[in-house]
């Protein structure tokens, strides 16, 4: 029972992170095809954690409420809650990437991208009506609700011109809604987390990983912005769209430099022990990766691919350091 009690929602980020991975996988596979069966590995394997996650998930919900509900009303742990719905949407991603399975894809896409608005807007009431929160309080996870809303359309985004009538609509209204809601909550958030980390005490240990989620806005921003422009029929000159992305993309080369900067702080310091926050690495350099892929093919830029080729190895190598070490500390995770 102690893993049900102690099971915290920020597990699913494991679930984003290595679902990602099966997705750079696959795109770089052109390269290397041994690559593309470990994609459709990584991905059923990624499959099954979500639904034993999903049923530990909502056991703990069931059998100790109060405990889910703490952690809902915390202002550090809340912000984790919509990686469910994250992993939902960027399994859709593996669907439609490594499988083509348009209709398993628009099931986890529907049920992910209605969740993720849900959790937007209760975390965000949660916060605005918190009176306990302190300047300690404010960390780089803060952007999860934003990324999990600017996730929507890079699958939904593949939707639109599949259907036709009102859903068509629908499908248009709600990627302009995620990408819109979540670009410039994170604007908001991204000037309020940089006050935090120049005029207050750095990050502790526990939590540095969390800084690279900044890359998570920008490369899954990058992606869902392409995707739209591309697949949308109303946006006629989409050239201005693109150079946006390029100049986006270079903001992230420069979070990714300085978030590689203050790991190597932090291991110097020997103050990078492990904890599920790693899983904080993953997700947002997997989103950076194949935001770097994406517009090097877009805007024919081959240094760029070549860029994000190196980038990927990066990726894999922290995703199996932190996989590994995950597993060998599982016990300890769940000690109550």
């Amino acid at each position: 029972m102690k893993y049900i009690k102690n099971f915290a929602p920020s597990w699913f980020a494991s679930i984003m992170g290595t679902g990602i991975l099966a997705i750079s996988c696959k795109l770089f596979s052109k390269y290397l095809p041994f690559l593309l069966p470990i994609s459709k590995i990584l991905f059923y394997f990624n499959i099954v954690m979500f639904f034993i996650f999903l049923i530990l998930w909502t056991l703990r919900w069931v059998l100790f409420f109060e405990n889910a509900k703490k952690d809902l009303f915390h202002p550090i742990t809340s912000a984790f809650y919509p990686t469910i719905a994250i992993a939902m949407l960027v399994i859709a991603g593996g669907f439609i990437i490594i499988f083509h399975n348009f209709k398993l894809a628009e099931i986890f896409w529907l049920t992910g991208a209605i969740l993720t608005i849900f959790f937007s807007l209760l975390i965000s009431f949660i916060m605005f009506c918190h009176e306990n929160i302190e300047i300690h309080h404010i960390n780089p996870g803060w952007y999860i609700p934003p990324v999990g809303l600017i996730v929507i359309p890079i699958a939904g985004a593949f939707f639109e011109p599949l259907n036709s009538g009102i859903y068509k609509e629908f499908i248009t209204l709600i990627n302009v809604l995620g990408w819109g809601g979540g670009f410039f909550l994170y604007i908001a958030l991204l000037a309020i987390i940089v006050y935090r980390l120049i005029l207050h005490t750095p990050l502790p240990g526990t939590i540095a990983p969390t800084v690279w989620i900044n890359l998570g806005p920008i490369g899954a921003g990058n992606i869902a912005l392409i995707n739209i422009v591309s697949k949308t029929s109303f946006i006629t000159d989409k050239e201005p769209f693109y150079i946006f992305a390029l100049l986006f993309w270079g903001f992230g080369l420069w979070w990714l430099v300085m978030s590689i900067i203050m790991t190597l702080r932090y291991i110097k310091r020997k103050e990078l022990n492990y904890s599920m926050a790693w899983w904080a690495f993953i997700f947002p350099l997997g989103a950076y990766t194949a935001s770097t892929h994406l517009i090097a093919k877009t805007l024919n830029i081959k240094i760029i691919d070549i860029l994000g080729f190196g980038i990927f190895w990066l990726l894999f190598f922290i995703w199996s350091l932190t996989f590994i070490n995950t597993l060998k500390n599982i016990k300890n995770i769940f000690k109550g």
